[in-house]
Order: structure tokens, then sequence, then C-alpha cells
């Protein structure tokens, strides 16, 4: 096994090689590295923060998989992470300098012309220099609060024989970056401006020793460690903490440039870091603002620069509507969420509905899902909506559509106190002619119709009484933080998850070589399952893994994991989805599910796994597991060491995103032209399965055809 943060930091190298890949345009080349920079903040406030916490707390605490100690896996971390600013400066300045061909310019100060200089001059004594607070650090000045991944200027500001330390923080209200005036996209940081006229803020002083730094601080905050009045409301208590987690112990300094002792020291001190976490950088300190600059495209920068673009299709309308009842699979990003969406919105309609249950972890800044079951509600039928408002990152933004829900009268329950509610369940309740009829939904991932169009996701819709009666069951548990229910059908943890993941695993194991796994999730970290698929390898069980981030199990050891191979796929989407297989045939068991193989999601959530029972389903899921692992293009393959290499001996190139764009493309066009053929008909599906396939692969070179004319 290996240390499940190096292994996070592999992963995020992936992301980082992502920007050299050929076969990436070069815009989408500057977000991977911008994905790269918000992917190691977001490590060292979560991750290193709570092993900064746990070398305080417990200085003999020990990971399960390797027996290190949190201060030996703070060096690691930190002796890892330092390579990876080199190659991410090396990166950025390359592609910076392609895009410079495209009149795309990050401006530094010295290429401003003298037009420029003088726009920027102006927007500085009038915008920027009359919202600043500037301040002096020395005996009699404090050192001054500083919000986590704040972008602060520094420099020492020397009067007469007093030295102290000016700074000034950039205030939230500034924009990150300032556009030049003209047709062409050149732009420079607010911070190199601030950079600039540092002598004109502290004009009575000689300044020396300019820099930029901001730090990050530990946001690992957990609400069960708080001391709290049992009656206080809980949303009351994470609006708290929000405000709490801007305080927190710095774990990160970064630099543009090495520190001159003096303000090293300094800010050692004001800041309790120690040399170790201090990492100078030639590269912005934030990069946030790149998703902003495709706006300022024009057709051909667009075209040249980006993806081309794609719509999600909608492959199937008005589903679950009475006329046909099967099951139904949605597959994001290449299908649209927009049929599940007008579902609720449909539901919210309908006289026959009388109840509409979800729970939500993540959701989108402006979420027209929210609006459906706000109209829901206000139509007279009963909504309950299990919010989980520790979403890390997200819990304002699920403070205030909890807040909008309330408003229109639907039923809240903010999570449960230890258990983080992580399922992604929608259960739609009708009253046809007296009887109780269930529309079931289970995905592996949010309710966000942002990331829907972004993460690989499967959205499961289905009409099976029985799967409807087990999450009329899970939400009733729920209401109550009953953990302990038991399901015909579903997988629910932390009860029961891992038991059925371990049993079907014995399961197999009992095959011997004739056994067959194979699972994807996006981490893999659970000693107890790793153990168990060390067990089944052992005992000659095939196990292939697809892990798009951490994974501590190493594959190819002789004697342990000889059988299991594992793979990671990253590219223009994020691998998202979670699936689950035992057995291969007739006898296969295939399962979708809202969980990673993590001891977090199997025993301190709540989450859902659900089986697929329709044949057409589960061979459009095993027709999808088999394009991802004839991926030749983004796959990677896990070796014995913990590092990753590309596919040996690769003859033909295939990205299986781009494999699954064309097909939803293609499958759309299909299902239209079958539909306007011929209504469905189950009972004559196997004759006419020959001639809809037949049709299908004409339309289809038809298609391809013309849109070669059009390009």
């Amino acid at each position: 096994m290996q240390n499940r943060e190096i292994s996070w930091l592999r992963f995020n190298e992936r992301v980082l090689h992502e920007a050299v890949s050929a076969e990436v345009p070069l815009y989408e080349k500057l977000k991977f590295v911008s994905i790269f920079v918000s992917n190691l903040d977001e490590f060292f406030m979560v991750r290193v923060g709570s092993l900064f916490d746990l070398s305080i707390a417990d200085k003999k605490a020990t990971d399960n998989k390797t027996g290190m100690t949190p201060t030996e896996q703070l060096t690691k971390i930190y002796s890892a992470v330092r390579p990876l600013y080199l190659e991410k400066d090396a990166i950025y300045s390359s592609v910076s300098q392609n895009l410079k061909n495209y009149g795309i310019v990050h401006l530094t100060p010295e290429a401003l012309t003298a037009d420029e200089l003088k726009f920027v001059k102006e927007y500085f004594t009038n915008y920027v220099q009359p919202i600043l607070s500037p301040q002096l650090v020395d005996e009699h000045h404090p050192f001054p609060f500083i919000a986590s991944k704040q972008i602060c200027v520094v420099g020492k500001v020397q009067r007469k024989k007093s030295v102290s330390l000016g700074i000034v923080t950039i205030p939230p209200a500034l924009p990150p970056i300032l556009y030049m005036p003209g047709k062409k996209i050149r732009y420079i940081h607010i911070e190199d401006i601030i950079f600039m006229y540092f002598e004109n803020i502290f004009e009575r002083y000689t300044v020396s020793d300019k820099n930029i730094f901001c730090a990050t601080r530990n946001a690992d905050i957990n609400p069960n460690d708080e001391a709290y009045e049992i009656n206080e409301d809980f949303r009351s208590k994470m609006k708290k903490l929000l405000k709490k987690r801007k305080r927190l112990a710095v774990v990160r300094l970064e630099s543009l440039n090495e520190f001159d002792e003096y303000t090293k020291n300094l800010l050692c001190t004001k800041l309790s870091v120690t040399d170790n976490q201090i990492f100078a950088t030639k590269s912005p300190l934030s990069l946030g603002y790149v998703f902003g600059l495709q706006s300022k495209f024009n057709q051909d920068q667009n075209d040249s620069l980006c993806y081309p673009d794609f719509e999600p299709q909608i492959t199937h309308t008005n589903i679950m509507s009475g006329k046909r009842n099967d099951d139904i699979i949605l597959s994001y990003p290449y299908e649209s969420m927009d049929p599940f969406v007008d579902l609720i919105k449909r539901s919210a309609a309908d006289p026959q509905v009388v109840s509409i249950k979800i729970t939500i972890y993540r959701l989108a800044k402006n979420a027209k899902l929210i609006e459906h079951l706000c109209t829901a509600a206000e139509n007279g039928k009963e909504v309950l909506v299990i919010i989980e408002l520790r979403a890390r990152f997200d819990e304002q933004n699920n403070i205030d559509w909890s807040e909008r829900l309330e408003q229109a009268g639907c039923n809240i329950i903010y999570g449960l106190d230890d258990y983080k509610i992580h399922s992604k369940v929608c259960l739609i309740t009708k009253n046809v002619n007296g009887e109780m009829k269930y529309i079931t939904q289970i995905g592996t991932g949010n309710y966000n119709e942002k990331t829907a169009k972004l993460y690989t996701d499967f959205s499961f819709i289905t009409e099976n009484h029985e799967i409807g009666e087990d999450a009329v069951n899970f939400f009733n548990n729920i209401s109550i933080s009953n953990l302990d229910g038991e399901y015909k059908h579903l997988w629910v943890a932390p009860n029961a998850m891992k038991d059925r993941i371990i049993s079907y695993i014995d399961n197999e194991m009992k095959k011997g070589k004739n056994g067959q796994i194979f699972i994807k999730v996006n981490s893999v970290t659970d000693k107890e399952i790793i153990c168990k698929l060390q067990e089944a390898s052992k005992a000659g069980v095939d196990i292939t893994m697809l892990v798009r981030g951490i994974c501590c199990i190493l594959p190819g050891i002789p004697g342990l994991t000889e059988n299991i191979k594992v793979y990671s796929i990253v590219g223009r989407f994020l691998e998202h989805s979670r699936i689950y297989s035992f057995g291969k045939g007739e006898e296969q068991k295939l399962f979708i599910a809202s969980a990673d193989i993590m001891t977090r999601n199997m025993d301190n959530r709540v989450e859902v796994g659900c089986p697929i029972y329709s044949q057409d389903i589960k061979d459009a899921i095993n027709h999808y597991i088999r394009i991802c692992l004839s991926d030749t293009v983004k796959a990677r393959v896990l070796q014995s060491d913990g590092t990753y290499d590309l596919k040996p001996n690769v003859q033909s190139k295939i990205n299986c995103q781009e494999v699954l764009l064309r097909e939803a493309i293609s499958e759309k066009i299909n299902r239209q032209s079958i539909v306007s053929l011929q209504p469905y008909n189950s009972a004559h599906d196997s004759h006419n399965g020959f001639f809809k396939r037949l049709y299908a692969s004409v339309i289809t070179k038809l298609y391809n055809n013309l849109k070669k004319d059009s390009d």
C-alpha cells in the first residue's frame, strides 16, 4: 500500500501534465494549470491542515497503510510538492508564451506600452489606491490579519534608521486582473499594479526587497469537534464555522520571489511557519481568473484555442410519463441533466404526485431544480429536502438555498450530527387510483446543473416498486436519524455498504480464476477493502480498477496483488462516476453508487448504492466500461512503485471521452430517427432490432458525411 497524500499529489501531477498533452488545445492547457493550482490549494487547506492538527494533538499517530507519523507525512509532502512548483512554473511560462501568438498576453509591468502605463496609473490612482489599507509592522504596529489565500504586497520600508515591514493586503472588491483598452486581450494582475506603485503608497519611506505573497490556512473544521448548545440551530453553527475557517493556522506560505532574510524571519514568526512551508514560484499565486478569459475571445480564438463546443445531448424526453416505464440511465456530461430536472418540474404540477423527497450535497449557484421543488411545495406537495450544510467549500451556497426552500414551505433536514449525507437519492411518490407508485432516482454525482456538464456521472431512474419501497424506508430512517435500517436492494452506508462489497468480493473468491471484479471510483483508501481485494487477487480473481485520484493499493506485486490492474483517466471531463461489478456474463452483479472506497465514505457518511437489473442498462454500462478501458490517450497505468505510465505498445489512439461524445451525438440522432420511423413496441422489439441497428448505422454515416462537408 502507499500513502494517500503522496498518491493524491501524483494525481494532481497527472492533472498538470494535461497542460503539456499534444491533444489538449492551448487555452485548455492554461485551464489545467489553473485546476492544478486550485487543487493544490484545497489539498493544503484540508489534508495538510488535518495532518498539521494531528501532528500537534497526537505526534505518535500513524497512517494505517504505511506506518508514517503526521510529521513524517508532512515532510514527505513538502518534499514532493517542491518539484511540482518548478514544473508548474515552466508549463505556465510556455503556455503563456504561446498564447501571445493569438493576442492573449499576461503583461508584466515592464511590458506595458506608454499608453498602457498611463491607463494603469490612472486606474491605480482613481480606483485602487482609495480602497487600500497599507500597514506597517514594527514594535509599535501589530501584524495585520491575513485571510487564507489573500494576496499581499510586502516590502522593507525605512525612514532614517528605523526599518519596518510594509504590507498591503489586496481587498476582495478589486478584480484579479485589469484588461488593457483595445481589441487584443492584454491584461495585468492587480497585485503587479500595487507592486509597481508600492513606493507611492509608502511615499515617505525608502522601499526595498518588495515581494508578493499569500498564506494558505487550515480549513479542516469538523463540527463534531466543536462545543455547541444542544438547542442551537444547526444553520447558525455552520455560519460560525465559516467565519472561524478564515482564522485558522497557516499551513503554507507562497511568494513570487525568494524572501529576503528580514521579511522571511518576520513572516515566519508572525504566521508561525517554518522554512519548509515556504514555496517560491514564478507564476501567479491565483489563477481563478483564467476561466473568465474565454468570454473575451473572438470566434477564431475560440476555434483555435478551446475544445470544440459540446452541448449535453437530450436522448430521453418526457421520462416516466406513463407511456413507457422502462428503467432509464443518463450518462453525464454526454447526456443532459435536463430530463431529470424536467421530471421534477412536471411532478411539481402533476396532481397524482403527492410527495417529492431528495438528498442534496452540492448545488449550482443558479439551480432550476430548487425552484421546481419550491413550486411543488407551493402546490401543496409534501417536499422533504435533506440538505448537507457541511459540503466542504459549498456551505454558504447550501445555507442560502436552504433558506429559500424553507420560505417555500419545504421540510428541511440539515444532515445528521455525526455523519455527512453524501447520497444522491430522489423519490417521487404518486397516488394512482388509490395505489402508491414510486419513481426513484439514484445517482453517482450531485444535483448540480453546472458540474453535470463537466463531470462524468450516472443518473439511474426506475419505477421498480421494491427499490421505491427501499427509498421510502431510507428517507423515513434518515428523518429520525436511524442508520441501522435494512434494505432489500439498496446498499446504504454506514450500516451495510462495506459489508455488501466485501460479501460480493468473497463470492468472486470462491470462483478462483473464474472470478472477475471491476471497480470504477475516485479514490481507494479503505484498508479493510484493500486487504480483501489483495485476498481476492491471491485467490486468482481478475480485478480491474479505474481510479481517478488516490489509490493506496499497489498493483502487480507478486504473491499479493499480481492479478490487480489499476488505470487512471484524466481528461477534458472529471471522471466521477462510481461503478461496482462482480462476476461476468449472466452472473454479473452490477451496481452504481455515490461512494468511493474510502473509510470516510463507508464508515462516516450516508451513501447509497443501487443494483442494475435491466439488461439493456447493464449492456450500456458495460459498453461504457469497455470504452474507458480501451483508452490509449488519457489512460495511465499504475505501477507497483506508485508511479503512472502510459499504456505500452499502443498502436491506435483512443480517447474514451471523445468516443463517448461522438456516441452521444450519434445516439440522439438514432433515437430521434427510430422514434419517427416507428413507435416503441416491446412485443416487436426483437423482430425490429436488426432494422433499428441498420437504420441507426445509415443515419450515423449520413451525419458524419454531412459534418465533414460542413467542416
